[in-house]
């Protein structure tokens, strides 16, 4: 019987989990800023949607879904990003026809079969935002500006922006065509893959990690050379807002993204140093046509996620130490049985009062229980034997100064708790 783990998915220990709590705190801290709502669907869709969603020819739907026919005969997938999900619930719900903007963002799992490797896992964890309904360019600077926040807040330095524009229906198909004159005559030199991608999305193959096809697309046309009279002046108009907002960034025409659905603004926040894996740690663009393509009308969005395995893994190699609090307001020491049925009570009043509080459940010794709450990097220990009971008393030790005080119970409570904000 196999009791392992699956390979790519891992434990959260406690210990790391903070962590992770952080990271997710500081997240919901930005999106409150810039006043975006949370959001959260189902982990599994229907398989239909990723393929319109995601686009067929991406190496997502191609390889690396998790599919899976429940026992009605329906193919299901676990979803392996967010966007698609919360487009349609975008659409279910009818969220089109109230007043836009709308603003939503999520935390969660995705699921894809790939080779794990340090920043990605078969199971992975996302904090992604979407905005519906503006086609204001600053929208797209300010859905930027909210990830390189992000990135500062949980104290990442190096963070750049790239941006490119990938165009739209009207100027794509243009470029489409100066790719593909360009890619024709070295087709036998490109990787199986891409010899596959010239026909059906040749745009992908800008974003191929094969050395020879990097080498081979290195004098490919720019989709910035050939972008519409309305893509033009819209990146243009992208970049302005940036520089009002304060965002670095570098144009970069071989930014493409992984993602079919992707229309005029493509962005990434690249960072060094992450192990065997590429420099992005994030990404995201505007997807102004999937709205639209799942029944919800012309309604233009925009978004990007990032990783939380490559957003950890990133601060661990810059040795960022994260501010955690692990610590104990209160740990009770007991000496005797009526000592410890007090204690009882005690705790939960300390709980109700907001304070985190424990204590001995082995029937320990005097000195293993001291031992204990410094383990649990307590505040404060409140030792409680036969003679405190009799006086209604509970002696005090602040474990950060040393000093000592006896308290009476009845105000035992209010002690600790005031004492635990100083």
């Amino acid at each position: 019987m196999n009791v392992r783990i699956p390979r790519g998915t891992a434990d959260i220990m406690p210990g790391e989990v903070e962590k992770w709590q952080y990271v997710e705190e500081k997240a919901r801290d930005v999106c409150r800023r810039y006043h975006f709502s949370e959001i959260r669907t189902p982990i599994f869709e229907h398989t239909e949607l990723f393929q319109r969603g995601v686009g067929e020819t991406t190496d997502i739907v191609e390889k690396e879904m998790y599919t899976f026919e429940d026992r009605g005969g329906r193919s299901l997938t676990l979803r392996p990003e967010g966007t698609a999900a919360v487009v349609r619930a975008f659409v279910e719900h009818k969220v089109y026809g109230q007043p836009q903007p709308t603003k939503w963002f999520y935390i969660g799992p995705m699921f894809r079969y790939e080779r794990p490797q340090a920043g990605r896992m078969r199971q992975f964890h996302q904090f992604g935002l979407e905005v519906f309904g503006s086609h204001d360019p600053g929208t797209d600077a300010e859905v930027i500006a909210l990830g390189a926040h992000f990135f500062e807040a949980v104290g990442l330095k190096g963070v750049t922006v790239h941006l490119n524009s990938v165009g739209c229906p009207k100027c794509r198909p243009v470029h489409r065509e100066k790719l593909v004159a360009y890619l024709t005559p070295h087709k036998d030199r490109l990787c199986r893959d891409c010899q596959s991608r010239l026909e059906r999305n040749p745009l992908r193959i800008l974003d191929c990690k094969n050395e020879t096809c990097r080498q081979i697309t290195e004098g490919a046309p720019a989709v910035l050379d050939v972008l519409c009279d309305e893509c033009a002046p819209h990146f243009e108009a992208v970049k302005r807002h940036l520089d009002l907002l304060g965002v670095d960034y570098t144009v970069n025409p071989r930014l493409v993204r992984g993602l079919d659905y992707y229309t005029r603004t493509a962005f990434e926040y690249m960072l060094e140093g992450l192990g065997a894996q590429a420099s992005t740690i994030g990404g995201g663009g505007r997807y102004n046509g999937m709205v639209e393509e799942f029944g919800g009308g012309d309604v233009p969005g925009i978004g990007f996620a990032t990783g939380l395995e490559r957003v950890l893994l990133a601060l661990e190699e810059q040795g960022v130490t994260l501010p955690l609090d692990r610590s104990l307001d209160c740990f009770l020491v007991t000496l005797g049985d009526e000592a410890q049925e007090k204690a009882v009570t005690l705790l939960q009043s300390l709980r109700k009062a907001g304070c985190s509080a424990d204590r001995d459940y082995l029937g320990r010794k005097l000195k293993a229980q001291m031992k204990a709450a410094d383990r649990m990097n307590a505040r404060f220990v409140a030792i409680l034997g036969e003679e405190e009971l009799k006086q209604n008393q509970i002696v005090v030790k602040d474990m950060t100064t040393g000093e000592q005080e006896t308290v009476n119970l009845d105000q035992f409570v209010d002690y600790i708790r005031q004492g635990s904000k100083r």
